[in-house]
């Protein structure tokens, strides 16, 4: 058998030149390289800025060699954006995604070749699945953005670039030096306040003064991603027959849902981002006749007649039925947690201020078994704060097993039983907790 320094690989890579040597890159030219992929503008970002604490474990767990973040933008077309025909849109978004997945593998082929180790984690999908309904990406691409320059955070939670707007998709590079300059978030955010993303979101994740829905946004929007998906399937095993399916899925739906698996899932609105006028290439229309951008772009969204999807009870099933007459909606379940860690989290995310109206409590929850647990939740003026431990005092304290409680939460287990055999045991007012069960309906 011949030795491994014989081997023709071996003597191969022996002889290649070290085109780039371990030290810092040049920024321009790692930049023209990133342009000649075929990205729209760029960034860099060192692991140890603090703008991406949240995230650098994770990181660095799936490229332990990473130095430096490249944040590159790549446009979409704005006018399919805008279309009513969400096909139209989805099109554009699922193109322009693809795009940036490729602009970043041939970025990472010529670093490679360069001798530069570099990684390109996926722009959108897919992700990692095996962790949900936890933190499923490798990389969240817009604190990157910001931290290299590249634009600010709107009201509608995307990034708008100075120039293009709304009308991004981001991608991330993962490399393994440093490079000689980095970028800087930009010293005004491009939101022009105009709000048109308040009026047009249909179940109106976004609020006037900032606040955003989480909830509201992933059980419409990503109705045929992920939760939604899961939903959509106990639908089908709880349907007794063929005709009782029918009859709670609408015909239309199952063929949207047949479109999403055999192309790839799709968005059921966005509008946030077709009635953004931000950005220097796009603001033009806007300003030049505000009312004829909204007849045009806004007014089509809002009248749309379409299926809107909420869970029942919350601010978003409100919010279709005072605001958007012509939209059907549609009741459907919501983020379920399968962790009492995820039911922690998940908190802030479900959390339904406008039902919380008028409450002001602090709840201990003591969790045992499997996955013991304390914490303190306060509702107080229509928000949350979650913290882990007791603290100061409380008007109800919950005692729970934490796979019953998990089981209650998901429907499998009854309340009324656990309290009897004493799997969960409430001390204080039994309003109250009602109460708290009003502000995340499932």
């Amino acid at each position: 058998m011949a030795k491994l320094d014989e081997h023709p690989s071996v003597v191969r890579h022996r002889e290649r030149p070290r085109t780039v040597e371990a030290t810092a890159l040049d920024a321009g030219w790692l930049r023209q390289i990133c342009l000649d992929a075929g990205a729209d503008d760029v960034g860099f970002v060192a692991i140890d800025r603090p703008e991406l604490g949240e995230q650098r474990s994770e990181i660095l767990a799936a490229f332990p060699g990473v130095r430096t973040l490249v944040s590159l933008v790549c446009r979409l077309n704005p006018e399919p954006i805008r279309s009513p025909a969400r096909s139209i849109a989805n099109q554009e978004f699922h193109a322009n995604y693809d795009h940036v997945n490729e602009v970043t593998r041939r970025i990472v082929r010529v670093l490679g070749d360069a001798g530069v180790p570099a990684m390109n984690p996926a722009s959108a999908f897919p992700m990692e699945m095996d962790r949900y309904p936890g933190r499923i990406w490798v990389v969240a691409h817009k604190p990157v953005a910001v931290a290299a320059g590249l634009g600010q955070m709107g009201i509608h939670r995307c990034v708008i670039h100075p120039v293009f707007g709304s009308f991004i998709n981001l991608g991330t590079v993962l490399v393994g030096r440093e490079v000689s300059d980095q970028g800087a978030p930009v010293d005004f955010n491009p939101c022009v306040e105009c709000k048109l993303c308040v009026a047009a979101c249909p179940v109106g994740a976004i609020g006037p003064d900032g606040h955003f829905s989480f909830s509201a946004c992933v059980t419409h929007n990503y109705r045929e991603f992920m939760s939604g998906f899961t939903d959509w399937v106990a639908t089908i095993a709880d349907s007794r027959d063929g005709d009782d399916y029918r009859r709670r899925v609408p015909a239309s739906e199952s063929a949207s849902m047949w479109q999403s698996l055999s192309f790839k899932a799709n968005y059921k609105a966005a509008y946030c981002v077709a009635v953004c006028p931000a950005g220097e290439d796009v603001i033009g229309p806007f300003l030049d006749d505000r009312k004829g951008f909204l007849e045009t772009v806004v007014d089509p969204l809002k009248v749309k007649e379409e299926p809107v999807y909420v869970v029942p009870g919350s601010d978003a099933e409100a919010h279709v039925a005072r605001r958007f007459p012509s939209k059907t909606i549609r009741r459907v379940r919501g983020l379920r947690p399968v962790s009492i860690a995820g039911f922690l989290f998940g908190m802030k995310l479900n959390f339904q201020r406008e039902a919380s109206r008028g409450l002001s409590a602090t709840y201990h929850f003591i969790f045992t078994g499997r996955e013991p647990a304390e914490a303190t939740v306060e509702i107080r003026d229509r928000g949350l704060t979650v913290r882990q431990g007791l603290a100061g005092e409380a008007q109800v304290r919950v005692t729970a097993d934490s796979d019953t409680w998990i089981g209650f939460l998901n429907g499998t287990r009854s309340l009324v039983w656990a309290m009897l055999r004493r799997k969960v045991r409430v001390r204080g007012r039994l309003r109250l907790l009602a109460a708290f069960a009003k502000c995340f309906p499932s």
